[in-house]
């Protein structure tokens, strides 16, 4: 599936912006403001979706949807165990014909440390998907990714969703996945020339992702040992995943994970004064700027 198909009639784009500080739910009014001004830049700034990361809420997805133009809108992800099925396809009904055409619901099962009620995770997004299936209208599987890692849910997501939006891997992710489904990775950014800086930066991030076993099983899967764990990451290990260094280095990065089969690839930028919060835009801008027409 190319880069600029999505099942939603419009499109993905190349590349897109993953934040985690598009929560309307979560900040005040004056952070709403910031939210809504962020997103009427970012709509102008020419990268084809936004995903809202850190487990929004359907609410959470709404606002943006309604912030924005000409974005496709992502939840990347929506866990399964924090909102019901019903819940989720009636706030997709609410919207507005033109506004559903550009969203995406991207779901998860998330944790088994984070979810007390976590249990038999592919079991439960399959009845999930059967909830959205029934629902009227249906949010069905050309509107739908999922946070697929192993190989069952990446069959999963090939079978019954546009494709898989996978957080925290390397480029080469297409085999597992099969042709067809739309492949759509994060990659993490830290825009600093220092290496050791930049890595420090991104250590403080993924810490606490090395101590979620989802993650880990599948880094183990990639090629990884246990010892590129320790210390927050080896040096093999953040520059496998991580696009480290100057807006140019991003923009080859990226094209890497395009190159290995990536139909879209949705940049989180990582800011040591923001420790990772915040709405990055001057970064964006210059991410922007580096893509040029290549967006």
């Amino acid at each position: 599936m190319t880069s600029e198909t999505s099942g939603t009639g419009g499109t993905f784009g190349r590349v897109g912006i993953w934040s985690g500080a598009l929560h309307a739910s979560r900040v005040d009014d004056a952070g709403r403001r910031a939210i809504t001004e962020a997103l009427a830049e970012l709509d102008g700034l020419g990268f084809g979706t936004v995903w809202i990361g850190g487990s929004p809420t359907p609410a959470d997805a709404a606002a943006v949807v309604a912030a924005t133009r000409s974005l496709t809108v992502a939840t990347g992800i929506l866990s399964i165990w924090n909102h019901s099925a019903e819940e989720v396809a009636a706030v997709v009904a609410a919207l507005g014909p033109q506004e559903r055409r550009r969203f995406v619901l991207g779901l998860g099962v998330s944790h088994g440390p984070m979810v007390p009620q976590y249990a038999k995770p592919y079991s439960a997004m399959v009845e999930y998907l059967d909830a959205l299936d029934a629902a009227d209208p249906s949010t069905g599987a050309r509107h739908r990714v999922l946070a697929a890692l192993g190989p069952k849910m990446l069959r999963l997501a090939a079978g019954r969703a546009l494709g898989a939006h996978p957080y925290l891997v390397t480029a080469e992710a297409r085999e597992a996945l099969g042709p067809d489904a739309v492949l759509a990775p994060e990659l993490t950014v830290v825009l600093d020339t220092d290496p050791d800086r930049a890595r420090t930066t991104a250590r403080t991030m993924l810490e606490m992702y090395l101590g979620l076993p989802n993650y880990t099983a599948n880094l183990l899967r990639l090629g990884f040992t246990e010892g590129d764990f320790a210390g927050g990451g080896s040096v093999r290990l953040l520059d496998a995943l991580f696009a480290l260094g100057d807006a140019a280095q991003v923009v080859r990065r990226t094209q890497e994970y395009l190159d290995a089969g990536a139909d879209h690839v949705a940049l989180q930028v990582l800011t040591a004064e923001e420790g990772g919060g915040g709405l990055p835009r001057a970064e964006w801008r210059a991410l922007a700027e580096a893509f040029g027409d290549r967006l």
